[in-house]
């Protein structure tokens, strides 16, 4: 009797996957591991243990004072009864309530200029690849457009053309971050494996600075191809954001900058005289007949920081509030995927 029960066990665990099983993916920069905010730590694993996201990308992992994070994190998730899985990694984390059967190291961190890590796991018998990656937070020229320096972020004047734009902004390592995982993610995907990438870029989509929006948001009449998301974009990967919700004017999706009521405007703020909004915080992923796109959701508070001003939004976008302390200066990304035969 018990050799049967553990053969039926064994056999349901190595089930392909069905129609209509769900997974979720979780964009979150954690602001220095959460340390900027009064209580921020524990408000990160007590969000996680609400969430119950099965994959969680990290930006802003720093391993303070000799510590491994992820670790740390997966033992306070632990101790809180929810099991999970991570890796030694630095600036980027991955967490994944599936056996990791393999981790890399996709572009490595040298100084402060972003990194994106990846591990493999299998859900019942579908190989998945995770990456996460945290883009070069120098050159952005986003803010160049806004009249201040997109390194020391002191005013200046703005760049009169896209031609200026783009080559202040491809200055940044974040092209070459990105192209690394195009690289290594095109053979995830010869090899059947699904891709699915989160992190923060650091820079703002093609597809928010559009016609539609030249004239908002201090993009001062400027509609520019932003480097990263169109080298993803012509590489075939999907915005899962934006493609949920296609209508740029009533779903923003501002992930940067969060209001924060612990923490002083002029801490939030980079360029506190502009309108700064802008959604940087992404997830994509690899088209695939096996994969659907379910739902996506701003995961963080409804207020954000524009001209040194607390406000709130009253955009269509669709937020999961925090239900206590807010850890961080940024929003995160939650995204439901479902996999299909």
């Amino acid at each position: 009797m018990k050799k049967f029960i553990l053969y039926f066990l064994l056999f349901f665990l190595n089930l392909p996957a069905q129609a209509g099983e769900t997974f979720t993916v979780l964009q979150w920069n954690i602001w220095q591991e959460g340390t900027k905010v009064p209580g921020g730590y524990k408000a990160v694993v007590d969000e996680i243990v609400r969430l119950k996201p099965d994959f969680v990308t990290f930006s802003e992992v720093r391993n303070y004072n000799n510590t491994r994070f992820c670790d740390r994190i997966v033992t306070s998730l632990r101790e809180k009864g929810e099991t999970y899985y991570s890796f030694y990694s630095d600036d980027t984390g991955l967490l994944s309530r599936y056996p990791i059967t393999d981790s890399t190291v996709v572009y490595p961190l040298h100084d402060d200029h972003g990194t994106i890590h990846r591990m493999l796991t299998d859900i019942h018998g579908q190989k998945i690849a995770v990456y996460t990656a945290h883009l070069d937070y120098l050159s952005d020229a986003y803010y160049n457009v806004r009249g201040y320096d997109g390194s020391t972020w002191k005013e200046i004047p703005r760049p009169e053309s896209i031609a200026e734009v783009l080559a202040i902004n491809d200055a940044s390592f974040r092209d070459d971050a990105i192209r690394s995982f195009i690289k290594t993610a095109q053979k995830d995907i010869a090899d059947g494996t699904l891709v699915v990438l989160g992190g923060d870029f650091n820079e703002p989509s093609h597809l928010d600075w559009t016609r539609e929006t030249k004239d908002l948001y201090d993009h001062n009449g400027m509609i520019i191809p932003w480097t990263v998301p169109l080298l993803l974009d012509n590489a075939g990967f999907v915005d899962a954001y934006r493609t949920k919700y296609p209508d740029v004017l009533d779903y923003p999706g501002f992930t940067f900058p969060a209001d924060n009521p612990l923490i002083e405007v002029n801490r939030l703020t980079w360029a506190p005289k502009s309108d700064e909004r802008d959604r940087i915080d992404y997830v994509f992923y690899y088209p695939d007949r096996r994969l659907k796109l379910v739902d996506a959701v701003i995961f963080g508070p409804k207020g954000s920081i524009m001209k040194s001003k607390r406000i709130v939004e009253t955009s269509h976008d669709r937020f999961m509030e925090p239900m206590g302390v807010w850890p961080t200066d940024h929003k995160g990304v939650l995204v439901t995927f479902e996999l299909t035969k």
